[in-house]
């Protein structure tokens, strides 16, 4: 597994992360157990970040993720968690006293002193763009609360604006082959800046798995069937904001194009995390046979896979099928 700088914090995480939504809550129910398999899955697999947020089961994931670290002192596992949704995303909750609370509630769920790395968790645009922000985050790192700091974003918009303060160590942004817009301007901003990326909803909740049909149908608690239009958090966080049969179309004009022997969710993190200025890709995983499928696509990386090719096609079926659904609003 590659695994690359996270920015100026001294540390490095692997191309293929793992993204742990799915041990909290909103993707239907996962034990404990099979919790700890898929962590477990993923870190043999030489995934070295895995991603969490306090409000994934009210601090369930966090939690799971302290008790399968707790006693590997050496598990070499950046652990990056997310704050400021346990209250109205409104910017007079984004306050340093809430920042602290939130910040040592992690801690305690996550068993440590020192977070490793802790995002905004898509907070609005004026909270992005507020100074008084990074002076509350900067104050962490001094005090030691927190190692280093980011922001989990909705748009390029705010990518952008995060990226131009210089405590920022990464971004996290939607970006798959049904969110292109990333490419445009964040991507290169990232890299000029040495600001990290992490990309997430990398299969787009699923619909880049292959898997899917017109017929498939997902648990009442799970966001693929109570978020669609966006009732619960912007909708652009269920299935990228395509629409679902739009998104079954693309996905398959997406496989056909692929060479025996490679799946259509191997090729799309490949992909993404070969992308100019990606430093992790961030997929879920709700069983370990999943973990590994996710961290073997690295091996797409090195292996002589025509990622040129396959980047033409995704392109192309972006252009004709969704650029101008999914382009202007984010």
């Amino acid at each position: 597994m590659q695994q690359r700088p996270l920015a100026a914090t001294g540390r490095s995480v692997s191309a293929l992360g793992l993204g742990t939504w799915q041990l909290g809550a909103d993707w239907g129910d996962v034990d404990e157990a099979t919790a700890h398999a898929v962590l477990d899955a993923a870190a043999s697999a030489g995934t070295t970040l895995f991603d969490t947020a306090d409000v994934y089961g009210d601090g369930r994931s966090e939690q799971i993720i302290g008790g399968y670290l707790s006693g590997r002192a050496d598990h070499g596992i950046t652990v990056a968690t997310k704050m400021g949704r346990r209250l109205p995303q409104e910017k007079a909750n984004y306050t340093p006293e809430n920042f602290a609370a939130w910040t040592d509630r992690s801690r305690r769920n996550l068993g440590v002193d020192t977070l490793d790395l802790v995002q905004l968790h898509c907070p609005p645009s004026e909270v992005i763009d507020d100074p008084a922000t990074y002076e509350a985050l900067d104050a962490l790192v001094a005090e030691g609360a927190i190692a280093a700091y980011g922001v989990s974003v909705e748009t390029c918009a705010q990518a952008l604006s995060a990226i131009s303060r210089p405590g920022t160590s990464n971004v996290q942004i939607i970006l798959n082959p049904f969110r292109l817009k990333p490419l445009d301007e964040v991507l290169p901003a990232a890299a000029d800046a040495g600001v990290a990326v992490f990309a997430r909803v990398p299969l787009a909740s699923g619909l880049l798995s292959g898997r899917y049909t017109a017929q498939t149908a997902f648990a009442a608690n799970d966001h693929r069937s109570y978020n669609r239009n966006g009732e619960a958090f912007d909708r652009g966080e269920t299935f990228s904001g395509v629409d679902y049969d739009t998104g079954l179309a693309a996905a398959r004009e997406l496989a056909d194009a692929l060479p025996d022997g490679v799946t259509l969710p191997a090729a799309t993190l490949a992909w993404i995390a070969a992308l100019p200025g990606v430093t992790s890709v961030i997929p879920g995983a709700r069983t370990p046979e999943q973990a590994r499928a996710n961290a073997a696509a690295a091996d797409l990386l090195e292996d002589g896979f025509d990622l040129d090719a396959f980047d033409a096609v995704v392109r192309d079926v972006y252009a004709r099928r969704l650029h101008d659904a999914i382009h202007p609003h984010w």
